[in-house]
């Protein structure tokens, strides 16, 4: 943990991140933007496939692109990546850094990294996804804010070795929204940023609550901006009022395939997953192309619904701010009353968090 109590540890990780404060890094040029499609399969690896997934547009993990421990590309050639990921040699091809804490942070521990980055763009990645550096709630505070500062850095360097790359927003409070909005309003070579629903954030009242602060954020940004997540299905119509272009990095196609399963949507066009034994060896690319097909058609429906209503409340009362400057942690119970004490509207509207009527 970066906590002061630990004046050793926590200098030098003030000292490996130039200080908290996201105005110490240079300004860089804008970069132009792919025109990514509103669903991008999400491809683990090649085994149990025999042949390329015929798909214009593919998502592939960093952490299987980049051997981490050696720090050393897996691939040397397009052609390479094609084989070790079963893909078409020409697809476009998204990296994504969100994954498990252990796995990103051996990319920060990495010295090499500025020759990986060139590396990447040699091989012609289309974009990448800047690593999510958590922000956890039984941390200090400059756990939280060392975190944040390490996105945005590793977001620098892919988008200073010329690479196109989405911001990574990971958020804990309100306030880190608007520090986040006004970083990106300042800057404006960000054009697209990302965020993960797929754990933590898209669970309970939190999806709620990260969906709302995303809409705000693009909002104060006040200028186009895309974004690429991973999870939310369900909420993806509400993000398209705020965001120029929404991209969903799908990944259920790929892990529901490897678990034998089939989807098909119901007489009322929801999806669902069904048994689909395979006999032992059998490759499992048509139900691989099969779930891709059915997952997009799926989305595609779900924006055509008409998405729910979005009011605007004022910001949670009754809690002091710490040291920090920052909202305190709510309790258990103040977050089962957050909808009982947010309904008094207000006239500010930098100051309200738009949110799906209940």
């Amino acid at each position: 943990m970066v906590c002061r109590f630990n004046p050793t540890h926590f200098v030098a990780r003030m000292r490996e991140i130039d200080g908290l404060d996201l105005g110490t890094l240079p300004r860089l040029e804008e970069l132009p933007l792919p025109s990514l499609p509103p669903v991008v399969p999400f491809i683990h690896h090649k085994y149990s496939r025999s042949l390329p997934l015929n798909e214009a547009v593919v998502a592939i993990p960093l952490s299987e692109l980049v051997d981490l421990g050696s720090g050393q590309l897996h691939v040397g050639t397009r052609d390479e990546l094609s084989a070790r990921f079963l893909v078409p040699a020409e697809a476009a091809i998204v990296v994504s850094g969100v994954d498990k804490d252990h796995i990103i942070e051996r990319w920060w521990e990495l010295d090499n990294r500025p020759a990986l980055i060139a590396q990447l763009r040699k091989l012609g990645i289309t974009m990448v996804t800047a690593p999510n550096y958590s922000v956890l709630t039984d941390v200090p505070r400059t756990d939280n804010l060392h975190a944040m500062k390490r996105i945005f850095m590793v977001w620098s360097e892919f988008a200073a070795a010329g690479l196109p790359a989405a911001l990574h927003v990971n958020a804990r409070t309100e306030h880190d929204y608007k520090r986040w909005a006004e970083l990106i309003r300042e800057r404006p070579e960000i054009g697209v940023v990302a965020f993960e629903f797929a754990t933590g954030c898209g669970r309970g009242e939190r999806i709620t609550f990260h969906m709302s602060q995303l809409m705000l954020l693009a909002r104060r940004v006040g200028r186009p901006l895309d974004i690429v997540v991973r999870g939310g299905l369900h909420i993806l119509p509400q993000l398209t009022q705020a965001f120029r272009r929404v991209t969903l990095l799908e990944t259920q196609s790929f892990s529901r395939t490897q678990r034998r399963r089939r989807a098909y949507l119901n007489e009322a066009g929801r999806l669902h997953w069904a048994p689909s034994p395979t006999e032992v060896g059998a490759p499992l690319d048509e139900l691989l192309a099969h779930n891709v097909k059915v997952m997009r058609m799926a989305m595609e429906m779900a924006m055509e619904e008409p998405s729910k209503p979005v009011r605007f409340v004022q910001r949670t009362q009754g809690v002091a701010p710490n040291r920090n400057d920052e909202t305190g942690q709510i309790s258990l119970f103040d977050n089962a009353q957050l909808a009982i004490r947010a309904q008094i509207g207000t006239t500010k509207r930098e100051d309200v968090i738009p949110a799906t009527k209940a």
